[in-house]
């Protein structure tokens, strides 16, 4: 069964590190900053059909990027640990 989307689940995602293998939707809804951040690297993957269901390191893979850097710049710029 599919984890429902809860405000305690947002607020939970909220303080974990960002890894490659979240899905870019739930990036975006945990972390709303993180929608300008993508753009700043160059994945305008926000508003792509994609992004319901593509892991942020499928889709770095599909910008050319490296998606483990991306999540430790998404946690830098958001404040958020690092992931270990």
């Amino acid at each position: 069964m599919a984890e429902v989307n809860t405000k305690e689940n947002t607020q939970e995602a909220s303080q974990q590190p960002i890894t490659t293998d979240m899905i870019v939707r739930d990036v975006i809804i945990a972390h709303p900053d993180a929608a300008e951040v993508l753009m700043r690297v160059g994945m305008g993957c926000i508003s792509c059909p994609a992004a319901l269901m593509e892991s942020l390191g499928d889709a770095c893979m599909v910008h050319g990027l490296d998606g483990e850097e991306v999540a430790k710049y998404l946690n830098q710029e958001l404040n958020l640990p690092q992931a270990e």
